[in-house]
């Protein structure tokens, strides 16, 4: 080949990679903190309320809805909603130093201090509208009588809110009165509601009268309803939907940040709880939820007294989470028998029973007129009757537990790190480009809550947010 001719074909392959390389090439660190910006901007100031955040907003902004139709001025605390997003702020902070993503996550957790309630925590959704608050036993407002003050901690709802301002406050060296005072009250009236035997309720309005609650082993009752009994179970010892496990995390990361021994001593005593709630054969597992006599109660009228299948796989990461944590071997005694209860109990199909019947152990369901039945054939779709089983890598997990070196359990926590690459890069660029002129990122999709009527096809959903601004501030904070 000659040398002119071998020349321009170098050229010509240089000026096709340029081509490509242009075509795809990366935003600039100042493209991605402008969108971030703007993003943030809108959220915080058009599409969310001083603070307060719900879970999907109509594009045109005109509907909203937490997990239920909500106001404008309304504040959802479940996951994810406000303490949600202000996690997502701080964390965004934390990556790229932006002084605005600071002052977000501060005036969501300005939202939350002032809807505190009296009891001490949080209920699933706050009002900053003054006509709607006077429903409410807020911390912060005048006490005029009877209002709502039940403390929730279903669905990770005051535990969220408490691991966000806890977060926030360590940020800011412990500095911010008002986010101070909101948790020091909070962890006040959360010791005091933890029951003598360390269970927690799913609510609370106050602290429980030890003489109503002893201390003793689960066990079975003599007798158990078959029908829905239409009975309070707030104040029930709860494990269903991971409440307690929800707690034991907020505990432990309580003591890791104000290294106070009160908050591991109410972290190792919820642990007992759990060793105490484990049922005795035929079935060593655990219920949903328990009475004060320790014997498996009903909760709402798909939730019957029996053995879980669900949150008992869950409770057992949770004990070898705190055996990591304390080095206490008593946490993992209970898993062989539990291990070996649940693999006698798998279906046919290899998954579990959510609820398994007291003492028989048939597996139990409900038909889509709630009566309770040992047929699957006609369950209702709203709840998980039938739960996966990850029973395999949990006891991979039990294993590798009992071969681990004390020394080794918890390993010192790294800052993570993020380095460029194609990957990073194009998502950060497609998320640039799907930001509307407002600021907003919209998608397809509709309101739950809004009736089969409602014609929203287009929404701006709080996860898409938060995934789209972590997207971008990990970009921003990225190393070549």
């Amino acid at each position: 080949m000659n040398a002119p001719r071998f020349t321009r074909m170098l050229a010509a392959l240089a000026l096709s990679a340029a081509t490509v390389l242009t075509a795809t090439a990366a935003p600039s660190k100042a493209e991605a903190t402008a969108a971030l910006r703007k993003a943030v901007s809108f959220f915080q100031t058009q599409a969310g309320y001083r603070g307060a955040y719900l879970y999907k907003y109509s594009a045109d902004l005109k509907k909203q809805e937490g997990e239920g139709k909500a106001l404008k001025t309304t504040g959802w605390t479940q996951p994810p909603g406000t303490p949600y997003v202000g996690e997502a702020y701080l964390e965004a902070y934390q990556m790229t130093g932006e002084k605005f993503l600071l002052d977000a996550a501060k005036q969501t957790a300005y939202a939350l201090a002032a809807s505190q309630l009296r009891s001490g925590g949080w209920d699933s959704r706050f009002e900053l509208g003054a006509s709607e608050r006077r429903r409410h036993a807020y911390r912060t407002e005048p006490d005029t009588g009877k209002r709502r003050n039940h403390t929730t901690l279903d669905d990770n709802k005051s535990q969220s809110c408490l691991m966000f301002l806890m977060h926030l406050d360590q940020e800011l060296n412990f500095k911010d009165r008002r986010i101070r005072d909101t948790l020091d009250y909070a962890f006040t009236h959360f010791l005091a509601a933890q029951y003598p035997n360390g269970a927690w309720p799913q609510q609370f309005a106050a602290p429980p009268d030890p003489k109503e609650f002893p201390v003793q082993k689960a066990r079975y009752p003599k007798t158990w309803s078959r029908t829905y009994p239409k009975k309070d179970y707030r104040g029930h010892y709860t494990f269903n939907d991971n409440s307690i496990a929800d707690m034991l995390n907020v505990l432990l990361e309580a003591h890791r940040i104000y290294g106070d021994r009160k908050f591991l001593a109410a972290a190792k005593k919820t642990g007992d709880f759990m060793l105490l709630a484990q049922m005795p054969e035929p079935q060593p597992g655990w219920a949903q939820q328990y009475n004060a006599d320790m014997e498996p109660a009903w909760a709402r009228k798909f939730e019957p007294a029996s053995i879980s299948g669900g949150e008992s796989q869950g409770l057992m990461r949770t004990l070898m989470f705190l055996y990591r944590k304390t080095g206490d071997a008593r946490y993992l005694e209970p898993l062989p028998r539990a291990l070996a209860y649940y693999k006698r109990s798998l279906r046919p199909d290899g998954k579990l029973a959510r609820f398994y019947e007291l003492k028989t152990n048939k597996p139990l369901y409900f038909t889509k007129d709630y009566q309770l039945t040992y047929s699957d054939a006609d369950m209702p779709t709203h709840y998980g009757f039938i739960v996966g089983s990850k029973l395999d890598s949990i006891e991979r997990e039990f294993e590798k537990l009992k071969r681990t070196p004390k020394d080794k359990l918890n390993p010192p926590r790294k800052k993570p790190t993020y380095r460029m690459n194609s990957g990073l890069a194009k998502k950060a660029q497609s998320v640039i480009k799907s930001l509307d002129g407002r600021g907003a990122w919209v998608e397809k999709g509709t309101l739950r809550y809004h009736g089969a009527d409602d014609n929203t096809r287009q929404i701006i959903d709080t996860r898409t947010f938060v995934k789209n601004m972590r997207t971008l501030a990990q970009f921003m904070a990225a190393t070549r």
